[in-house]
């Protein structure tokens, strides 16, 4: 691959991890090109193959991500699974609440990865595949956050009546709308456990990309 070709590539990479981390269901080409640090044209040249492989959907000057981002997203969750164990675990035992990751597909949240704590009495049981809409809970709060500000989310009786929660989002994994989260029956320190959400999230992010 010469020099240029993977300048192209990494370009490439990045415009799709923009259109990934949009805030709302689009970006505009506009905003594309600021995120990437390139031109309008050199955005429109750049989403052409993009589009050809259904990994982005255009509409006049918005872009989505496309049907192909999915079947990559739904080839790599085995893999995402297998990252998150150790993290879910560790989060599961310092918060002393179960921890999940969920993924969001569509309009709703579904739960693919779980480890509850060993020490507790009782704590919620969170059951994989367990779905909710995307604007419910703290996972639909934090997916909806900006990437540049606060980097964690918390809801109480939401999805759920009497189950607080606490999530934080997983940026860095093209095609993948995921967050960490924790789940419990009382109250919890959530700017505490948000913090820890944010730095696993982060190692959890790394650890897949190894």
């Amino acid at each position: 691959m010469t020099r240029e070709s993977s300048l192209t590539l990494d370009r490439g990479l990045a415009l799709l991890q923009a259109v990934a981390d949009a805030d709302g269901a689009s970006a505009t080409v506009t905003d594309l090109a600021e995120a990437v640090g390139a031109s309008r044209a050199a955005v429109y040249r750049l989403l052409v193959p993009l589009t050809e492989r259904g990994l982005v959907w255009r509409d006049g000057s918005r872009v989505r991500l496309g049907a192909g981002v999915l079947r990559l997203g739904e080839q790599m969750l085995p893999q995402l699974r297998t990252s998150a164990r150790p993290v879910l675990r560790g989060l599961a035992e310092a918060v002393g609440a179960t921890a999940h990751l969920s993924v969001a597909e569509g309009d709703q949240v579904y739960v693919v990865a779980v480890a509850e704590p060993t020490s507790t009495t009782f704590h919620v049981a969170y059951r994989l595949g367990s779905r909710h809409p995307v604007s419910r809970g703290a996972v639909g709060k934090a997916l909806s956050l900006r990437p540049r500000g606060r980097g964690w989310a918390a809801a109480a009786g939401d999805p759920q009546p009497g189950v607080h929660g606490v999530a934080a989002p997983v940026r860095g994994i093209v095609g993948v709308r995921a967050a960490l989260g924790v789940v419990s029956l009382v109250a919890l320190d959530n700017a505490s456990v948000g913090t820890r959400l944010v730095e696993a999230a982060t190692t959890l992010a790394e650890a897949f990309r190894e």
